[in-house]
């Protein structure tokens, strides 16, 4: 089971949790139709290069990276999205395109949008492409640590 990391990680941290089990979706907009979640409540994990080194961005999955304002947040000048070659490997056990935002389980720094941090929720993909969590935002935040960024935007419709 692909989210056998992060369940035992939500469970040795005592950390009450809903698993959602859905029809295969691949983008965060079908995923969060699939489980009938509003695209802002959906989490989806952007990964990301600075100065060569990955990272996670987490935002709404009706949002979308900024990456003028990420770069400024970041300070730094070098920021790309990554390609699948470079992250392929980096989480094993996860579907690729699958990851679960707890890069601090894969030695991997998060940046969380500032959008998301206003729900009391967060779900997201749970290593595969049929299999979210939902939790307590405060808890994600408590056990994951990301840095809090402004660097996301609304997709225009």
């Amino acid at each position: 089971m692909p989210a056998k990391k992060v369940k035992e990680f939500l469970d040795q941290n005592n950390i009450r949790y809903l698993t959602i089990i859905h029809s295969i979706a691949y983008t965060a907009q079908e995923i969060a139709a699939a489980a009938h979640i509003k695209g802002k409540g959906f989490a989806k994990t952007v990964l990301i290069k600075t100065d060569g080194k990955l990272a996670m961005c987490v935002l709404p999955a009706s949002y979308k990276i900024d990456f003028d304002l990420l770069k400024e947040a970041l300070r730094k000048e070098d920021v790309r999205l990554s390609n699948e070659q470079e992250f392929k490997d980096k989480f094993p056990g996860c579907e690729v395109g699958a990851m679960p935002p707890f890069g601090n389980l894969y030695g991997v720094d998060v940046y969380v949008a500032a959008s998301l941090v206003e729900d009391e929720e967060i779900a997201f993909n749970a290593g595969s492409h049929t299999e979210i969590i939902r939790m307590q935002y405060s808890d994600f935040e408590r056990l994951v640590k990301p840095k809090i960024l402004r660097f996301s935007a609304k997709y225009r419709t």
